[in-house]
């Protein structure tokens, strides 16, 4: 059934109304080793979720995001510096329509 469905599809045909200026899933340069297309996720949403999964950016949670004269005892880690930052060029993205993937 989710071959006939195919989620990935649907999605890449979305990306069609987005701004001349957003890099479509389906332009993507490809892989160093050919990889079979999900059917479920673009190519752009499998790298992301590689990194969301990767020790590298776990390890992140242990280093101290470091600030000249913090106020409070609230340190925040390069963790959750990251996420804010993501979230923030996310916003982005939607307000001038590009692919948040």
């Amino acid at each position: 059934m989710i071959d006939e469905l195919n989620i990935r599809q649907l999605i890449e045909e979305r990306e069609e109304s987005l701004s001349p200026h957003a890099v479509r899933s389906k332009d993507s340069k490809g892989r160093e080793r050919d990889e079979k297309p999900c059917p479920v996720r673009t190519a752009f949403q499998h790298d992301r979720d590689r990194i969301i999964h990767s020790k590298s950016f776990r390890r992140l949670k242990h280093k101290t995001q470091v600030f000249i004269a913090p106020l409070g005892d609230h340190y925040a880690t390069r963790l959750t510096h990251t996420l804010e930052v993501a979230q923030i060029a996310r916003t982005i993205t939607r307000a001038l329509n590009l692919n948040e993937d």
